[in-house]
């Protein structure tokens, strides 16, 4: 009985396995759909060449152009001058920014003042005796000598007598020895040489000021200059009197400004060469740190494109009868957002905007405006 058992569970098991052996065959064999074939829809542009103008980047801090850093050439305490001595103050021209007190110094250039005039007073009676042609102009420079103002010149001397019996009464060394000590004198006062403020501040109303000593610094505000570099690529492309944009960092003012200076020489170091572009408007400060763009040259018969548009193998993708396919390009200048090219033919559609996964060969379909989406056509791509 337990054979019988045995030997129909094992038939029954040889037929499960059979059918399931044959299900399993057949679907193998069952017919997967087919994928529909999606056309992308892309962005597309046609190409008309045309003169593109270069314009290259660049960015620096403004500093005034007129700068003066104030020194002291003497000794001695600080007098207030005009106004106080403060950063921020303005100054006109010619207003006095710091007295040094000079009392004693000005004892002494008088004292060398009154020696040259009793010098000059003691040859008058030989001059009137040996030299009465001459006697009158030494006459009048003696009438017309003060003592509170700056030494007259020494009368001319037309002959070699006169110049001998000059010298040798020691009149031209004394006359010199007192407009050296009035060049002196005239260090212990410091004036404005041009309208500007004060920027820099480093001494106040009665401390002792020293040889040598910083004192400040003073700035004309009119006229600003900002430094760049750029690449030594650019460098026969930079022209003196170009006019040049610049802006400030967050787009929120522009201003105008002109290349002045354009240094000889490229640094060996970073190979990029130095420009100077000057610019005045009254909202300006030393210290602003500005963009500016700069007009190198037009580049005739060219195109400007988006640099995720070119490809590194300097190619674009274009399109030719609903199909995607690559030319050859010529890129001329990059900047950080483009690319200028040449060698495109007009007429030539182009994608404006990249397609990821793009290859040659692909199906698209361009967009336009007034068509309306089917099911088996994609929405633009726009990455």
């Amino acid at each position: 009985m337990r054979k019988i058992i045995l030997t129909a569970l094992g038939i029954l098991l040889i037929v499960v396995s059979y059918f399931a052996a044959k299900k399993i065959a057949t679907a193998k064999n069952r017919t997967r759909p087919v994928a529909a074939k999606i056309i992308k829809t892309v962005f597309v542009d046609t190409i008309q060449n045309e003169n593109i103008p270069i314009i290259i980047p660049a960015n620096g801090n403004l500093k005034a152009k007129e700068r003066l850093e104030l020194y002291s050439e003497v000794q001695g305490v600080f007098r207030s001058g005009s106004y106080l001595f403060k950063p921020g103050q303005y100054y006109k021209k010619g207003q006095v920014f710091i007295r040094v007190d000079a009392s004693e110094y000005y004892a002494t250039v008088q004292s060398a003042k009154s020696n040259l005039y009793n010098s000059i007073a003691a040859i008058m009676p030989d001059l009137r005796l040996d030299f009465p042609d001459i006697f009158q102009k030494w006459q009048t420079y003696l009438t017309s000598f003060n003592l509170e103002k700056t030494t007259p010149k020494l009368p001319d001397m037309v002959t070699d007598k006169e110049t001998y019996f000059i010298t040798g009464r020691g009149i031209i060394t004394n006359y010199f020895n007192v407009k050296n000590l009035e060049q002196r004198l005239a260090k212990y006062t410091i004036t404005a040489p041009f309208s500007g403020i004060l920027t820099q501040a480093l001494v106040s109303e009665g401390s002792l000021i020293r040889n040598g000593q910083k004192l400040g610094e003073f700035i004309n505000p009119s006229v600003y200059e900002m430094e760049v570099a750029l690449s030594k690529t650019y460098a026969s492309m930079l022209k003196v009197g170009e006019k040049v944009s610049l802006n400030t960092i967050d787009k929120t003012q522009e201003f105008s400004g002109r290349i002045t200076r354009v240094n000889g020489s490229i640094d060996a170091t970073t190979q990029t060469i130095t420009a100077y572009i000057d610019v005045a408007d009254k909202s300006l400060k030393e210290g602003m740190f500005l963009e500016a763009n700069l007009n190198a040259k037009q580049e005739e018969e060219a195109i400007q494109i988006n640099r995720n548009l070119y490809l590194d193998s300097a190619q674009i993708f274009i399109v030719k009868d609903s199909v995607l396919d690559i030319i050859d390009v010529k890129p001329v200048y990059f900047s950080d957002a483009k690319v200028v090219l040449k060698g495109v033919p007009n007429g030539t559609v182009i994608l404006s905007k990249p397609i990821p996964g793009a290859y040659a060969g692909m199906l698209v379909k361009p967009y336009v405006d007034n068509s309306k989406s089917s099911s088996d056509t994609e929405t633009p791509n726009a990455n």
